[in-house]
């Protein structure tokens, strides 16, 4: 299995834990305008549903491919701290990319200063599962050959 496949199925358990706090979120009655997947079918102009799929996509390819390209040059000891690290950078993205493009401003501010709070913790949980997943599926490989 490639590093890329590797990195594609660490950033699938990663979305699907960050999806589970994003519904606990709503279940709390949390910031319920944070919603990423309505800005996403907004944006896109697309079906919810649509929208669930994209969001897929961004953790499972784009981030979780990424992350495997770039883990080596990440700084960090470990691969959770790596994941970390890289959390903070899609976190950046999302807050001067996605936000403003969705109407909710720089940092998501016209949601309310807990907004850029939120998705911070959101993404640094993400971080942490894509690289510790990821880091096992490395290492389950040399361990097996063994």
């Amino acid at each position: 299995m490639t590093n890329i496949l590797k990195g594609i199925i660490a950033g699938l358990v990663a979305t699907v834990v960050l999806t589970l706090m994003m519904f606990a979120k709503g279940a709390m009655g949390l910031m319920p305008a944070l919603d990423p997947v309505a800005m996403i079918a907004g944006m896109m102009g697309v079906a919810t549903m649509i929208a669930w799929g994209v969001h897929f996509m961004i953790g499972t390819v784009i981030w979780g491919g990424g992350f495997a390209i770039l883990e080596p040059r990440l700084p960090g000891e470990t691969y959770w701290g790596k994941g970390v690290v890289f959390g903070v950078g899609a976190w950046l993205i999302m807050m001067v990319a996605m936000m403003p493009m969705a109407g909710a401003g720089f940092f998501g501010m016209q949601l309310g200063m807990m907004a850029p709070v939120m998705t911070l913790v959101m993404h640094l949980v993400f971080g942490a599962v894509l690289g510790t997943v990821y880091g096992k599926l490395l290492h389950r490989g040399s361990l097996q050959k063994a």
